[in-house]
């Protein structure tokens, strides 16, 4: 005699329409989240720069890693540019927070610092003017920031920080480290901060190497670690394309095991040419 299936009984009924319920809101929300962070990830390249600027005796070269933090999204970002005086601008930060909010803020320390630096020559004036511009819009958020000026003419390089990681170096000559200059707080903390300046002059082709703590700090990694993996890698890429020590650094994010998102900035100078 063949066995029969008894229906479910309303109260089993019920439960099923509740659970395929909370199934289908679950996956809206993952739609959504997963959407979210799409928009926000496309949003935070969208404000990174299109493109770098080439000089005579100067090539730049730039990389950026999404956070591998899952549902979160970072706010790093790099730039470069010519200023008014015709010197390079560079710039590389990281501000605090992983939503939306953050790459918003992070479009605006970008823009304000851009934007200033096409007044002025004086490094310590554009950091203190963005931070007081930053506080005074009162949203309550704080960015580290590196900038720098180089004059291709005077060869003269001159070096903020706001709180920032520390940049790499190394010369033709086979010198190189990580220059621990003076720095101030983070942008959008204390208002009427002067930031120091650091001045250097390059007598000989060398790279440079800015980058975010993404790259170099992670949870069980020191970022002393960090930053002396990248001297080695820029000591043995030394001769290499700029494109392609950026991504050789952008990778140290692996031994770290950071899930923030990171950014790199190379600069590569050729050197005093021989009119110089």
């Amino acid at each position: 005699m063949r066995g029969h299936r008894p229906e479910p009984s309303d109260n089993v009924q019920e439960l099923l329409v509740a659970l395929g319920q909370l199934v289908d809101q679950a996956l809206d929300r993952i739609e959504y989240q997963r959407a979210r962070v799409e928009l926000a990830v496309a949003l935070q390249r969208h404000m990174l720069p299109p493109g770098l600027p080439q000089l005579p005796g100067l090539r730049l070269a730039a990389r950026y890693a999404p956070s591998r933090g899952g549902l979160e999204v970072g706010g790093d970002w790099y730039d470069a540019f010519v200023m008014h005086d015709g010197s390079l601008g560079l710039t590389i930060g990281d501000v605090q927070g992983h939503d939306v909010e953050a790459i918003a803020f992070m479009g605006q320390v970008r823009t304000s610092l851009r934007a200033l630096a096409r007044t002025t020559s004086d490094t310590r004036e554009v950091l203190g003017r963005a931070n007081d511009l930053l506080i005074a819009m009162g949203c309550g958020l704080f960015a580290t920031c590196c900038f720098l000026r180089f004059d291709p003419v005077s060869r003269d390089l001159t070096v903020s920080r706001a709180g920032h990681v520390p940049m790499v170096w190394a010369t033709a000559s086979g010198r190189h480290g990580i220059a621990l200059d003076r720095g101030g707080p983070p942008l959008g903390i204390v208002s009427g901060e002067r930031y120091p300046v650091t001045h250097r002059r390059l007598t000989e082709a060398g790279v440079l190497v800015l980058l975010t703590d993404g790259v170099v700090e992670g949870p069980h990694y020191p970022m002393e670690s960090g930053l002396a993996e990248v001297v080695r890698l820029v000591r043995a890429g030394f001769d290499a394309d700029p494109d392609v020590l950026a991504s050789a650094v952008v990778k140290v994010a692996d031994l770290t095991g950071h899930r923030d998102d990171a950014a790199v900035l190379v600069v590569r100078y050729d050197g005093p040419q021989a009119s110089d």
